[in-house]
């Protein structure tokens, strides 16, 4: 297993034209590849505006002609493809906010459906409520790579450490979370729930935001964002569309966890986070 390996998140300007946004994010996966990476990332919603009210007249089954479009991107490139999310409707009519995973044959690796709903409200800011036509999935999200092992999480699953301890303890070194966080907790919290899951478990973060937008109805904040297992930043973007790239060093991220042993040191007989449902 090789030890280093190159990473791109992709941060799409997202527009309301579904065909626009999936040639865009195919031409950019190609030019990562181009540039060595071997996993590229997209931002939530790549494929369409953000909101409640464009959930369901984007929503796709998977397959479908966005996963299609990511299907051949990946194994045109021969990259892992997280495929950021799209809104996906299942065959009940249920919709999620979904991330579909593919290998570089183009094969479905795995889909996580978002686990925890973005439903806040900040009084005189911001208020938003995906569960007024999502549902929550319902799986953890775990897939092996040649590089190393990887977690999944959709932009608001960031927020519960809970979920990155399990993918910590599952073998995982890099935890990636598509998200496209707004202007009021973009700026407060974004960078800082990285670093947070970062250094708690030692792993590499990436993150992947939509290139902000200031006339959609959901501006997000963009700054989309490679943190190490020392809590580093070591690659960002600002809120434009851009690729930004990092070198995912797997020796480094060893050497960070026998410098500062928390795995071992961690008080098993006074508490531990364990899985109610395996996935």
């Amino acid at each position: 297993m090789s030890t280093c390996f190159r990473l791109a998140v992709v941060q799409l300007h997202v527009t309301k034209v579904k065909a626009d946004n999936l040639s865009r994010a195919r031409g950019l996966i190609k030019e990562a590849a181009a540039r060595g990476a071997k996993l590229v990332v997209l931002p939530e919603c790549f494929n369409s505006p953000y909101g409640t009210g464009f959930f369901p007249e984007y929503a796709e089954k998977i397959p479908g002609e966005s996963s299609q479009v990511l299907s051949e991107a990946a194994k045109e490139s021969q990259v892992y493809l997280v495929g950021g999310s799209i809104p996906e409707e299942d065959d009940g009519g249920k919709l999620y906010n979904t991330c579909p995973v593919f290998g570089p044959d183009g094969s479905l690796v795995l889909k996580h459906r978002k686990i925890h709903l973005f439903d806040i409200d900040v009084p005189g800011k911001i208020r938003f409520q995906e569960s007024e036509t999502l549902s929550p999935g319902s799986n953890l999200s775990v897939f092996d790579t040649p590089y190393c092992r990887v977690g999944v999480g959709i932009c608001y699953d960031i927020r519960f450490a809970e979920l990155a301890q399990l993918y910590s303890k599952k073998g995982c070194q890099l935890l990636v979370y598509p998200g496209a966080f707004n202007m009021t907790t973009g700026p407060a919290h974004w960078e800082l729930l990285q670093r947070g899951r970062a250094v708690d478990n030692q792993v590499y973060v990436a993150t992947a935001s939509p290139a902000r937008d200031e006339t959609a109805s959901y501006v997000a904040w963009g700054h989309s964002t490679v943190v190490s297992p020392w809590g580093e930043v070591i690659s960002k973007a600002g809120s434009e569309e851009t690729v930004v790239y990092a070198d995912i060093d797997l020796q480094y991220l060893a050497n960070v966890r026998q410098q500062i042993p928390i795995t071992a040191q961690r008080r098993s007989d006074l508490y531990t986070v364990n899985a109610v449902q395996e996935g």
